[in-house]
């Protein structure tokens, strides 16, 4: 059985106070049985976050790591910062990173193998564009970016979250129909199984295109669906709650 993860991005959104508000907020949810909760606030809020987190169940996470160690790298946070910052999960490769910021599939590969090394867990995020998706070739490039991400991971790959995000799905409102959604993610774990065997059975995949309180029960009902990658609705406390027990 896979533990179900939900997971909120919540991007360039929330003060340091608003933060820990929102996470007191959330503090008193009342969690369905085996699922995972992680919170990823942008990098300059973790710090109050991680104070804010203490003692609670919920799980800390950042939306990026840089795969050096340290360097002339203006703008981005390494690895032993996220550690030290008790951070536990990194998002890695999120289409707005691509789209916006250049990261490419070996950029991806790159802070997914450097997270690893140093500890924390990669939430690597996969998912193809409206052209791709209209040219009928949505498999063949998430399965492509999933072999890629993944390379070199080994025994390691126990520690891998994959999340589908269509990018044309992203921040619009629409989302794949369950059916289609649990395809490829059922797409995706079959290109772990040809690299990894049957540790493809263990890895959580979740689905973050427009996840939210409308559409999470069917979504989840899906069996290759094991969470959600969270955006605009984990910032409203009483919309994650209902997207965290899948009602």
């Amino acid at each position: 059985m896979r533990n179900p993860m939900i997971a909120g991005n919540w991007k360039m959104n929330k003060t340091p106070s608003e933060t820990v508000e929102l996470i007191e907020a959330l503090k008193k949810i009342e969690v369905r049985s085996g699922a995972e909760v992680v919170v990823c606030p942008m990098t300059a809020c973790l710090c109050a976050a991680a104070g804010a987190l203490k003692d609670s169940k919920i799980k800390l996470g950042a939306q990026n790591v840089h795969f050096e160690d340290k360097g002339a790298f203006t703008g981005e946070c390494n690895a032993a910062t996220l550690k030290e910052l008790g951070v536990e999960y990194v998002i890695i490769g999120h289409s707005e990173r691509r789209q916006y910021f250049a990261e490419t599939d070996e950029t991806v590969n790159k802070r997914t193998l450097k997270a690893l090394e140093s500890g924390l867990k990669p939430i690597v995020c996969v998912g193809e564009s409206l052209t791709q998706k209209e040219q009928g070739i949505t498999n063949e490039v998430v399965c492509l970016q999933t072999k890629v991400a993944l390379l070199g991971v080994g025994e390691k790959i126990d520690d891998v979250v994959i999340a589908y995000e269509p990018v044309w799905a992203i921040g619009t409102g629409r989302t794949a129909t369950p059916e289609d959604a649990n395809d490829t993610i059922r797409a995706i774990r079959g290109a772990v199984r040809e690299v990894y065997g049957d540790a493809a059975d263990r890895v959580r995949i979740l689905y973050g295109g427009s996840m939210n309180d409308k559409n999470a029960h069917d979504l989840m009902a899906q069996p290759e669906i094991d969470g959600g990658l969270i955006g605009g609705a984990s910032l409203v406390a009483e919309k994650f709650e209902k997207v965290i027990n899948f009602n």
